[in-house]
C-alpha cells in the first residue's frame, strides 16, 4: 500500500498478538513522528514508550481496563512537553514565559500532530494501532505513574502491536458534514437529518440505542457515552492538572 492508501485503510486494532516489535521499526516510527509539523520548530512534546508489564499493569486501571494496554506490546503515551524547552531556555538567559494555557494548547497540538504520524508510519509496517480517549481523563494518575516533571502533561496514548484481528472499516459522516467552502457553511435540520440519516439507520447503531433503552442515537451520546455529568468532572480533574503542571498563569 502506499501512504494514502494506509491512511484510508486505517481502522482501530484492539486485539494483538504476542511478537515484540523489531527496535529499529520502532526508530522509524519515532523518527517519522518527530517530522510532524511543530510551532516554531520547538518541538514541544515527548513520547512514553512503554513496553514494561509491570507498568503497564499500573496503567491498565487508569484506561478503565481496556485489555489492549496490556496485551500490546508497546504503549506509547504522547505528552504536551514545555518541561525540556523551558530548561534550555533558562540555561541560555531566555526567560521563558511559556506557564499559560495558549503555551499548553501549542505543546497539544504538537503532540497530536506527532501521534498521527507515529500512527500512520506503525501502519506502515504492518502494526495495528488504537487512540485511547482515556488519557486526559485520568492524566493526574499517568502523570505519577510515568514521573512526569512539571511542564508535561499527557494527551494521548496509542496501543501498537501486530495486529490479531482484522475488523471493519469504522463508519465516517460524508464530507459535506466536515467541509466547508470559503466560509463556515451553518446546517438547517434538513441537512442535519441528511447527514446523520445513514449512521443513524445503520443496524449496528440502531442496536446500540436498543442496548442502550434510549429513543435515539444521540441521546447515546448524551446520556450513556460522553454526559454532562461525567464532561465536568474529567474538565475539573484536567484543569487541576493543568495547574499542577504549570499552564494556567493566565495573568
Amino acid at each position: 500500500m502506499n501512504a494514502l492508501e494506509n491512511i484510508l485503510a486505517h481502522r482501530s486494532i484492539r486485539k494483538y498478538n504476542a511478537d515484540s516489535i523489531p527496535d529499529n521499526i520502532l526508530t522509524s516510527i519515532f523518527e517519522a513522528g518527530s517530522r510532524a509539523a511543530t510551532t516554531g520548530n520547538m518541538q514541544v512534546y515527548s513520547i512514553i514508550a512503554t513496553r514494561d508489564q509491570q507498568i503497564k499493569e499500573k496503567l491498565l486501571p487508569l484506561h478503565f481496563g481496556q485489555k489492549m494496554i496490556i496485551e500490546a506490546p508497546v504503549v506509547l503515551t504522547f505528552c504536551a512537553d514545555f518541561n525540556r524547552f523551558n530548561q534550555w531556555c533558562n540555561l541560555r538567559n531566555a526567560d521563558p514565559g511559556y506557564d499559560n494555557f495558549l503555551s499548553f494548547m501549542t505543546a497539544a497540538i504538537d503532540a497530536l500532530l506527532v501521534a498521527q504520524n507515529c500512527v500512520v508510519a506503525a501502519e506502515h509496517f504492518g502494526l495495528g494501532t488504537c487512540y485511547l480517549g482515556t488519557t486526559t481523563y485520568m492524566a493526574e494518575k499517568i502523570i505519577e505513574i510515568l514521573n512526569l516533571p512539571k511542564g508535561v502533561v499527557p494527551i494521548t496514548t496509542v496501543t501498537l502491536g501486530y495486529p490479531a484481528e482484522s475488523p471493519g472499516l469504522t463508519d465516517r459522516l460524508p464530507l459535506e458534514a466536515i467541509v466547508h467552502y470559503e466560509t463556515y457553511n451553518d446546517f438547517d435540520t434538513a441537512g442535519i437529518d441528511r447527514i446523520y440519516s445513514q449512521k443513524e439507520n445503520s443496524e449496528e447503531y440502531q442496536k446500540f440505542v436498543t442496548e442502550s433503552e434510549v429513543d435515539n442515537l444521540a441521546q447515546v451520546f448524551t446520556q450513556k457515552r460522553y454526559t454532562k455529568k461525567d464532561n465536568v468532572t474529567f474538565s475539573q480533574s484536567l484543569l487541576s492538572v493543568l495547574k499542577k503542571q504549570g499552564f494556567m498563569n493566565n495573568d
